[in-house]
């Protein structure tokens, strides 16, 4: 079997700061796949720059330039993380055996793409990046990951404890993937209903290398919500109980309204009665609100709009048959030079 054509995508928003940093890590990892004949030479590094408002897609075309791994995409605004990723592996799929996602900020272990090529040969379709120790995460970061993971499991969403989207993925997967039309992109659990053959590979957690995180609190509880939202309708159904309970228990007050009624007892309690009433609408707006999300959600879905549209593409200039030829050189920059 003829070595398999290894892309690495890679989605970027603001990533100015870390991405030389990137760029050299990620190329000494192919390089020396390539050297060790896991992948082929025509394998590559793809960089989907997400609407990046600094000079992430300026270093992309110049490093594009002077060094024969690096690819890009460029969309024409920012589409969120998920689209991006989408749209990396898309456009990797179509000449590609194999593709590895990673984020760009080298919290994920670069040097675990060789074990995952060890696993690809070995016949998985999909292996699993899991993160095994979280110490370079603070307390509070930790601890929401890992309660977001174990509520998914409990709400019956088939998803990897502490995996992200740093994962391999072959070609049929791809295709396959490519099938699930879904607006609401929650990859993390879309990925594992492939059911193809897959396995997990661990590492250790590192801290961001340069620049801020482009997952503040508020973006993180958007996406564990999007997610809970888009694989389980289990909300939908606790609103459901949460109203049956409350109307017995509606039922039970009114009973006891009623006997003290025919047994003469005064009508008391008007802080009671307060409380209950803003408990019950409270209650009521909470429900209509969880509805109205999976309504706008079903809206998204049948609008069917485009998740992504790509403004430059930098892959078509690398469909040249000569290029498993080329002799391909590794960036000359010094990781130091990178450091803040």
């Amino acid at each position: 079997m003829a070595n398999p054509i290894l892309t690495i995508v890679v989605p970027c928003y603001n990533e100015e700061e870390v991405l030389p940093e990137t760029i050299f890590q990620l190329s000494s990892v192919l390089d020396a796949l390539i050297e060790d004949k896991l992948v082929a030479s025509s394998s590559t590094i793809l960089f989907v720059d997400d609407g990046s408002k600094d000079a992430t897609w300026a270093l992309i075309e110049r490093f594009h330039a002077s060094n024969s791994f690096i690819t890009g995409l460029k969309l024409a605004k920012n589409a969120g993380h998920q689209s991006a990723l989408l749209a990396g592996l898309m456009k990797a799929k179509s000449y590609s055996d194999c593709v590895v996602s990673i984020d760009a900020d080298l919290q994920d272990d670069t040097n675990a793409i060789r074990e995952f090529i060890v696993k690809f040969h070995e016949g998985c379709d999909i292996v699993y990046g899991v993160r095994q120790d979280r110490s370079a995460d603070t307390f509070f970061k930790r601890a929401t990951a890992q309660g977001f993971y174990k509520l998914m499991t409990s709400l019956g969403v088939k998803i990897h404890y502490n995996h992200a989207d740093f994962r391999l993925m072959s070609k049929r997967a791809l295709e396959n993937l490519e099938k699930f039309q879904e607006v609401n992109l929650f990859l993390r659990g879309m990925v594992p209903l492939l059911g193809f053959p897959s396995t997990q590979v661990y590492y250790d957690r590192k801290e961001r290398f340069a620049g801020e995180s482009k997952y503040p609190l508020r973006k993180m509880l958007a996406f564990a919500f999007d997610g809970i939202t888009s694989f389980s309708v289990t909300p939908i159904r606790f609103v459901t109980l949460m109203g049956f309970l409350l109307f017995l228990l509606s039922v039970f007050a009114g009973l006891y309204a009623i006997a003290g009624k025919i047994l003469g007892a005064n009508v008391t309690g008007w802080t009671s009665l307060i409380l209950s009433v803003w408990f019950i609408g409270g209650v009521q707006l909470l429900a209509l609100g969880l509805i109205g999300e999976y309504i706008g959600k079903i809206y998204k879905e049948v609008k069917q709009r485009p998740l992504y549209v790509i403004e430059k593409d930098l892959t078509a200039t690398e469909l040249n048959p000569a290029k498993d030829q080329e002799t391909v050189k590794v960036p000359s920059i010094q990781a130091a030079s990178v450091r803040r």
